[in-house]
């Protein structure tokens, strides 16, 4: 009976505290807080959260996600972005409705090498929202796009999200998930397109420019150094040259001269970079700090035993617990962020999908793409609000537009989820 108080007590005060407006991460550590009061008295519970909050953070895996906010707020500001959509543009451009489809391309490459989507979605966005404005598309069709294509970036490795999920299982590979995001990245990317040319049907949208193969080769070789960026830094994670932290401390030195080459970025314009990567870092270790607090009073009262418990009672068959599971956090993922959502709900779910013989690394997939969703969805999607934001234009325009980009997302899901080779395939080839 105690570990369903505990649940109680952690589900309602959570609910309560984000209904009326306390920031998540406070909300995270308050409700944790209550939680262990139900077994330990109320100072030494207060002392076991200020804790646990230091230890969490206490991880060298942790370190590579600073540097690769920094290396993504380098990219947005140096010219990175502008060289991915004119090859995106060359290679597509001619299609009729083609900046749809590079708007698609542009944010798989710049989110694969910047690993947010939020970058991705400002960035991208940005540049290409005034030229379909100016070629007659529909706004709140451009912004979908843009906003569920963005995405694709948290998949396609680098990940941040992927680093913490691996943190959050225990010990899950970096190198195995960064290479199975990859397929079912490009899958999405690849329905997300196919939603987009049906859009592009019913608006009548006309083609653009033919480029010739002189064009598509000088634009390829503007972004040759921005797409090397991927082959150094997973490549030398594959190969075993250097970790992911270290990957990412590459990632920032390679980012940075490149911006520098490029003319794009002065030294005056460092202090600029380094706090906006800052506030972003410190959001995002905050929130890391008060969930990995949630999660070890969840193990404390013994609640992922219990769900996971009650999850296995109810079924045997794997495909039908995945899909219970994708259900819960499609729920969760429209009023929490992914990385608390990773942090707390992986400790809970792992043990009883891998009772069931699913392999981590495909969980781990599932549950970021499953996520990905719910940052595009009202009222917390982050990238929905930055991807209106730059559209100039209002989430009641944008929320039916977005709607069928939402199911291209969920089928891509469902196939992802029925699927394991899809993700487990090249993990196997490099033998991760």
């Amino acid at each position: 009976m105690e570990e369903y108080l505990s649940i109680l007590i952690l589900v309602s005060s959570f609910i309560i505290l984000m209904g009326i407006g306390v920031p998540v991460a406070w909300a995270l550590g308050f409700s944790s807080f209550l939680t262990l009061t139900v077994t330990i008295a109320t100072v030494p519970s207060a002392t076991t959260i200020a804790q646990r909050m230091g230890v969490g953070l206490d991880s060298f895996a942790l370190l590579a996600i600073p540097f690769f906010i920094l290396a993504g707020e380098i990219m947005n500001k140096g010219g990175i972005a502008n060289r991915l959509i004119d090859l995106a543009k060359a290679m597509t451009g001619r299609l009729p409705g083609g900046l749809l489809y590079v708007n698609v391309i542009a944010a798989m490459l710049f989110g694969a090498i910047a690993g947010s989507a939020a970058a991705a979605a400002s960035a991208i966005g940005g540049i290409l929202g005034p030229r379909m404005e100016k070629e007659g598309y529909p706004r709140e069709l451009g912004a979908s796009v843009n906003i569920t294509s963005s995405t694709t970036g948290l998949i396609i490795p680098p990940s941040n999200v992927l680093i913490v999920y691996s943190l959050a299982s225990g010990g899950v590979s970096i190198a195995a998930l960064f290479v199975a995001g990859y397929i079912p990245g490009l899958l999405i990317g690849l329905f997300l397109m196919i939603t987009a040319a049906i859009f592009i049907k019913k608006h009548n949208l006309k083609a653009g420019e033919v480029t010739t193969l002189k064009e598509l080769g000088t634009k390829f070789l503007a972004a040759f150094p921005s797409l090397m960026l991927l082959v150094v830094v997973i490549g030398g994670i594959v190969v075993g040259v250097f970790t992911a932290t270290e990957a990412s401390a590459i990632a920032v030195i390679y980012t940075l001269v490149l911006s520098f080459i490029y003319g794009e970025i002065k030294v005056k314009d460092l202090p600029g970079v380094l706090l906006k990567s800052s506030e972003t870092t410190a959001i995002v270790m905050l929130l890391i700090a008060t969930s990995m607090s949630m999660s070890w009073a969840m193990s404390s009262e013994n609640i992922p035993q219990s769900i996971s418990s009650t999850l296995l009672a109810l079924s045997d068959n794997k495909f039908v617990i995945l899909i219970m599971i994708n259900l819960i956090l499609l729920f969760v993922g429209t009023f929490m962020d992914m990385t608390p959502a990773v942090l707390i709900f992986t400790p809970i779910f792992l043990p009883a999908v891998v009772t069931l013989g699913i392999d981590p690394v495909h969980f781990g997939i599932i549950m970021v793409l499953n996520l990905c969703i719910g940052i595009c969805t009202p009222p917390v999607g982050s990238v929905l609000f930055i991807g209106v934001g730059v559209a100039k234009t209002t989430i009641a325009k944008v929320f039916f537009p977005l709607l069928p980009f939402f199911l291209a997302m969920i089928l891509g899901l469902i196939v992802i989820t029925l699927i394991p080779e899809l993700t487990l395939w090249l993990p196997g080839l490099f033998g991760l």
